[in-house]
């Protein structure tokens, strides 16, 4: 696990700037519990998203572990807000706010 002090604003923006990536952090926020890869339905490719969860672990925002042969996948909830302040729940928000006004 990384530093907390590793986390920084400008690579945590860059990490959230695209959906997918977001979409990511928000379902591990609504979670209690870690979950594998294959449990995100992320609409693009198995490589893309590898990719995606990389960007997310290098900006130091989830962990990633194993279990047996699945890979898992864990929010740094307690770091970043101690790091960023205020950032998921910003975060979260504003994804409730566009799901709300896209919503038919």
């Amino acid at each position: 696990m990384d530093d907390v002090r590793t986390i920084t604003l400008q690579r945590a923006l860059e990490a959230l700037v695209d959906p997918v990536r977001r979409s990511i952090v928000t379902r591990l926020y609504e979670t209690s519990v870690d979950l594998r890869c294959g449990s995100f339905d992320l609409p693009v490719s198995k490589s893309t998203a590898t990719h995606h969860f990389r960007v997310l672990r290098e900006a130091g925002l989830i962990d990633q572990y194993y279990v047996g042969t699945a890979r898992m996948n864990t929010l740094r909830r307690a770091e970043i807000d101690q790091a960023l302040p205020g950032l998921l729940d910003a975060l979260i928000a504003a994804d409730q706010r566009a799901t709300a006004t896209t919503a038919p």
